[in-house]
C-alpha cells in the first residue's frame, strides 16, 4: 500500500465505507510501533546504552517488520469489507444470501483480529524500551504505549461489530472470547508502561 497520509485522512473522512475503523486501527498501531523504531534508533550506538546494543538492534528489526505488516493490514481490511458490502446487497429472498453474509462477516472479523494479534505480539518491545531506551525519548515510548492501546481497543470493536451479526453464535462467542482475552492483556500492559513513564516524567 502506497498512500499519502493526507490522502488517507481525506478518504477516511469521506462517505466511502473504506478505509474505516479497521484500517484506522492498523494505522494507529503502525504509528505506535514506528515510534519504537525511532526510540531504538536514537538509543543505538550510544555509549551509555552499549550493554543493550544487541537488544536494541533486535527491537528495531522487529518494530520495522511489524510496522510493515500493519500497513499491509490497512489494505487487507479494506479488501475484506468488499464481500461483506456485496453480501448486504444480495436480495433478501435469495436462498444463498444468509450463507454468503455469514461467510463475509467471518472474513470481515478476521482482519481486525489479525491487527489485534499483531500489535499484541510486539508489546514486549514497548515494555523493553521503557527500561532500555534512551531517556531523552522516553516520552515517545509512552506515546507508543498509548497509541497501541487505542489501536487494540479500536481493532476489537471492529471484530465485535461483525460477530454481533453472525448467525453461528457459538463461533461468534468463541471469536469474541479470543478477542477479549488479547484485548484485556494488551490494555493492562500498555497502561502499565504508560503510567510508569508518566510517573517518571512528572
Amino acid at each position: 500500500m502506497n498512500i499519502q497520509v493526507d490522502d488517507f485522512i481525506k478518504q477516511l473522512s469521506s462517505k466511502s465505507p473504506v478505509p474505516g475503523g479497521g484500517g484506522a486501527s492498523a494505522l494507529i498501531g503502525a504509528v505506535g510501533i514506528s515510534l519504537c523504531s525511532m526510540v531504538g534508533n536514537l538509543t543505538s550506538g550510544k555509549k551509555k546504552y552499549a550493554g543493550y546494543q544487541e537488544d536494541i538492534k533486535e527491537i528495531i528489526q522487529r518494530a520495522e517488520a511489524s510496522t510493515d505488516r500493519l500497513i499491509k493490514l490497512i489494505e487487507k481490511d479494506a479488501e475484506a469489507f468488499a464481500p461483506l458490502s456485496a453480501a448486504y446487497g444480495i436480495p433478501k429472498d435469495d436462498p444463498d444470501r444468509a450463507e454468503k453474509l455469514e461467510s463475509a462477516l467471518l472474513t470481515a472479523s478476521t482482519v481486525p483480529l489479525e491487527i489485534l494479534t499483531e500489535i499484541s505480539g510486539v508489546l514486549d518491545i514497548i515494555e523493553e524500551l521503557a527500561i532500555k531506551g534512551t531517556r531523552i525519548a522516553i516520552s515517545d515510548v509512552g506515546v507508543a504505549a498509548s497509541a497501541c492501546r487505542s489501536a487494540l481497543e479500536s481493532a476489537a470493536l471492529n471484530v465485535f461489530i461483525n460477530t454481533k451479526l453472525m448467525k453461528n453464535r457459538e463461533h461468534a462467542i468463541q471469536i469474541n472470547k479470543d478477542t477479549w482475552r488479547v484485548l484485556i492483556d494488551g490494555i493492562e500492559r500498555c497502561n502499565h508502561v504508560y503510567v510508569k513513564i508518566a510517573d517518571e516524567l512528572r
